[in-house]
């Protein structure tokens, strides 16, 4: 799974965003499956068509034109992703948009928190440390980082709907002194050279077409001394490029999650590695032999409920769960309350749930391989 460094970068088109946001979303204060409801009908279905041209074929029958077609369309791929499931993310899992170890009798939320906080922990951030948060989400990680250090985080993502939620609710928890959500693309920041004690991502570069790209730019925006972490997904060692079910499973998870192209873990090494990053932790969490394993609140397996405070999030989550969202969701549709197209992104996010839960169990994938890098003291940018 080898990288491509000939992508060119996507203009900013910052103020269309925002008025396309605006136009789909309002004021963005409502969330979850209500606002699913609530969309402007064309830009919605603008978003839809927008999304799913890029993937007309199936894994076997996709061309080298379709990946680069994704790649050179990164930008507006993504956004376009996260105009359209930002409020099931939103209904389904809660604010903070990324996967999780989990103990025995542990609650979902509680795993949650745990995660963000082991990756605060292992970067070693400290109160009032200036941390940049590549990709935030609505900003749930930050809000959770911030807390627990101290820190003074900016988020940086390129989907305004996700930035005006994020700050809405930095607002609501009283974090706005604290913490801030931006525009940017992280293929080509806006801040200047050295500007950070810290970065993180949290399953955010994936999004991005070149690894070394990203990273670069993180290196460049980082203080040297500074400390880079990341839960980056990969395909691992275990992956086989020959075999039609392993490329069956990667192409659900880029269709289903919004990916250009999945890279394997030695493509992230490789890219940390040259653009000036001291590798100081790689460890990949998702093999710890885990009596529950990460993907539990997909799999469907009533074996796995934790607690019963979050059983509605695991009802939800769960096969039977996705089912009767995804029926429910095309109810909807064909009675005109929810926009045309929202079946459609449903069943992007079923077959998504079952290519990540499949990848796994073969052991081909992780969604939470931990780097945790150093940029060398005396580094230029």
């Amino acid at each position: 799974m080898t990288a491509s460094n000939d992508i060119k970068l996507a203009p900013k088109n910052f103020e269309r965003d925002q008025d396309f946001a605006k136009a789909m979303y309002g004021d963005a204060k409502t969330g979850g499956f209500t606002a699913t409801l609530s969309k402007d009908r064309k830009a919605h279905e603008a978003a839809v068509d927008g999304y799913f041209r890029h993937w007309e074929r199936d894994h076997a029958t996709q061309t080298q034109e379709d990946q680069k077609s994704r790649l050179s369309d990164y930008s507006e791929l993504t956004k376009h992703y996260y105009n359209l499931v930002t409020d099931f993310y939103e209904y389904g899992w809660g604010s903070s948009f990324h996967f999780s170890r989990y103990y025995k009798g542990e609650a979902f939320r509680q795993a949650t928190a745990r995660h963000e906080h082991y990756l605060a922990y292992k970067m070693n951030l400290k109160e009032n440390m200036e941390v940049l948060d590549v990709g935030c989400g609505i900003g749930g990680p930050a809000r959770e980082i911030t807390r627990f250090t101290g820190a003074n985080i900016t988020g940086v993502n390129n989907n305004d709907y996700q930035i005006m939620r994020g700050n809405n609710w930095a607002k609501a928890n009283k974090l706005d002194h604290k913490l801030k959500l931006v525009k940017g693309d992280f293929m080509q920041l806006d801040f200047a050279d050295n500007s950070f004690d810290a970065v993180y991502a949290i399953e955010a570069t994936v999004h991005a077409p070149v690894l070394e790209t990203v990273y670069a730019e993180i290196y460049r925006v980082l203080k040297p001394g500074g400390t880079f972490g990341v839960y980056e997904w990969v395909m691992t060692e275990k992956f086989d490029e020959n075999n039609e079910f392993h490329k069956e499973i990667v192409y659900g998870i880029e269709i289903g999650d919004g990916i250009p192209k999945m890279y394997g873990v030695d493509v992230a090494v490789n890219a940390l590695k040259k653009v000036g990053f001291e590798i100081q932790i790689q460890e990949d969490l998702a093999d710890k032999g885990d009596e529950i394993p990460w993907y539990y609140p997909l799999a469907g397996d009533w074996r796995y409920v934790q607690t019963l405070g979050d059983l509605f999030t695991f009802c939800r989550t769960s096969k039977v769960g996705r089912w009767m969202t995804t029926n429910a969701t095309g109810l909807l549709e064909a009675v005109g309350v929810a926009p045309k197209g929202s079946r459609k992104v449903t069943e992007a996010l079923e077959q998504a749930a079952v290519h990540l839960v499949n990848g796994g169990r073969e052991g081909i994938f992780t969604p939470m391989m931990l780097f945790v890098c150093r940029k060398p003291e005396n580094a230029s940018a």
